[in-house]
């Protein structure tokens, strides 16, 4: 347990004297990062959006075998993350299809052509193509480091909490994240100085 007292924690333990008021604190304030968390590493809305409410039901199923023995939300990001890595096996072992692939050209929507009186690309869309750069670039690291990355640069979780949640120890935590991050500086590097995806 860290030297603080961890006011989520204090939350989770009134969760286990069945506090629904504790609880609804709890996902008011970790259902967004939870969110987040989840659709950087799914890249999907919908699902995102249904592992999060899977999340919290596994924490209030839980809620018994809880011990305060780290912070709260290093608990929280491990369910996810575990849920997460369920779902990864389940596309590799299940791949689908999508819904709106027809062969029919009728159902084509028209193409769409550029519109050259608009102006041309400000810093808003090149800042947004960037992050979606940035994005393929996380998508294709190895799984151990996306998910150190995400936890220590989006969630802002220390290295110990992130050794915590992916079950390694802080050494390999900090050489996970120096990899993933010299991984995505090599990708990065190219596209930013000539515009070319490597």
């Amino acid at each position: 347990m860290p030297d603080r007292p961890d006011p989520d924690a204090a939350l989770m333990l009134a969760v286990q004297r069945g506090d629904r008021e504790a609880f609804t604190q709890l996902v008011g304030r970790f259902q967004q990062p939870i969110y987040n968390f989840i659709l950087r590493t799914l890249r999907d809305e919908t699902e995102a959006e249904d592992l999060t409410q899977v999340t919290f039901v596994q924490v209030w199923k839980s809620a018994a075998r809880y011990s305060v023995k780290a912070r709260f939300s290093t608990w929280l990001y491990t369910i996810a993350r575990n849920l997460c890595l369920n779902e990864i096996r389940r596309r590799s072992r299940h791949p689908a299809d999508p819904l709106d692939a027809t062969p029919d050209d009728e159902d084509r929507p028209a193409p769409q052509y550029e519109d050259r009186s608009a102006p041309p690309a400000t810093d808003e869309l090149l800042h947004g193509e960037l992050q979606t750069k940035l994005a393929e670039a996380l998508a294709d690291l190895p799984e151990h480091q996306r998910t150190a990355i995400l936890l220590c640069q989006q969630e802002e979780l220390s290295y110990e909490e992130i050794a915590a949640v992916l079950g390694c120890s802080l050494s390999a935590t900090k050489s996970l994240i120096f990899r993933g991050r010299e991984t995505l500086k090599l990708r990065l590097k190219g596209y930013l100085r000539t515009g070319d995806w490597i």
